[in-house]
């Protein structure tokens, strides 16, 4: 599962970028090909399918997952800007994780790795000196080391516990000096561990939300129906027997545009809606006073308030044969505890 996951993961990736190029006119397309990881992905998906590449690929995630501590992300230059990258999806996903900048790690950082750590080193000539200056330190103090690597033979190759090639064949900069391919090609390896991981933890969107609870992408998967809806004092409730102008009075003072309509029980049997009661004005004004139950909308769509926001929206969107803006909240025994209107959800964010 951990390579199927990381080949998937790649191709997506490589995918995207094929988009990219629609996007671009011929000229940049040529340069593009020329050297990015549009010509090294295959390369880069080949590192891990090749003899010892599957093998080495999977011992460096299951690493990760038998890691009792922290991954500790480390890498300088476009690298290091990478390897931010990398341990900020890690945590995101579960993985607790952290970026250590290996300049301050030889000037005392290094106090923060101990020996239950993996730390992730990221050089693609793997002999950068800031890397390779922490590396005696870091096997002293007992953690493990996964080299995200272009070349094996290389210092960091030599001296990691496990191996994740990154190589490329060359860089798309027109002087082959600046990092271009390279770093593609490691931030795609970064994904491709990190999606390994999450897959193999069978880690949920639950679990996402827990690590995301701000903006729009924490309210779609946090907030509840509970948390938006009309309760207490301000849940509009009626009983069948009172008349439509009563029921109009309710909707009118609660500001939701319905009214539930319970039995003598207290249980839910209808809604009233001011779509219905304009209806009925089409016919005159005669409905006004009779019961709203004779005009109320039976077995209408309703939900609980344990359900995510988003399904309330879902539920109002793909209403037939049209869609809806209000939604009754029962609780037990088919008590109406509440009501949740499509403004209520849009204030919130739930898109």
């Amino acid at each position: 599962m951990i390579k199927e996951k990381a080949i998937e993961t790649l191709k997506i990736e490589i995918d995207a970028l094929q988009k990219l190029l629609g996007r671009v006119d011929d000229a940049i397309r040529a340069q593009l090909l020329s050297g990015v990881m549009l010509e090294d992905g295959p390369a880069t998906l080949q590192s891990i399918e090749d003899i010892g590449g599957d093998d080495e690929f999977e011992a460096g995630v299951r690493a990760i997952l038998d890691c009792k501590a922290r991954v500790i992300v480390t890498g300088i230059g476009k690298s290091g800007h990478v390897g931010q990258k990398i341990a900020a999806s890690l945590a995101s996903t579960g993985t607790p994780a952290f970026f250590m900048h290996p300049a301050e790690a030889f000037h005392g950082d290094l106090g923060m790795v101990t020996q239950h750590d993996i730390v992730l080193a990221i050089s693609n000539s793997g002999e950068t000196n800031e890397i390779v200056n922490i590396l005696p330190v870091i096997r002293r103090i007992g953690a493990q080391i996964i080299a995200l690597c272009g070349r094996r033979a290389s210092t960091l190759g030599q001296n990691a516990d496990y191996f994740i090639d990154a190589g490329v064949e060359k860089e798309a900069c027109p002087l082959g000096l600046a990092p271009t391919a390279s770093t593609t090609a490691a931030l795609a390896m970064g994904d491709a561990v990190t999606m390994a991981v999450m897959a193999a933890r069978n880690f949920t969107a639950q679990d996402f939300a827990m690590f995301h609870p701000g903006g729009s992408l924490g309210r779609r998967l946090l907030l509840t129906v509970g948390d938006v809806m009309h309760s207490g004092d301000d849940n509009p409730t009626v009983s069948g027997d009172k008349t439509a102008k009563e029921a109009l009075f309710v909707m009118t003072a609660k500001g939701v545009g319905a009214t539930s309509v319970v039995d003598e029980a207290g249980r839910f049997i209808g809604l009233v809606t001011d779509g219905d009661v304009r209806r009925c004005l089409a016919k005159g004004g005669e409905f006004l006073e009779e019961p709203v139950e004779n005009f109320m909308t039976r077995h209408p769509a309703t939900i609980t308030a344990e359900k995510l926001a988003a399904s309330a929206l879902s539920i109002m969107e793909k209403h037939q044969p049209r869609p809806i803006t209000v939604l009754p909240v029962l609780g037990e025994a088919d008590r109406p505890v509440g009501i949740v209107h499509l403004t209520d959800l849009l204030r919130q964010g739930v898109v």
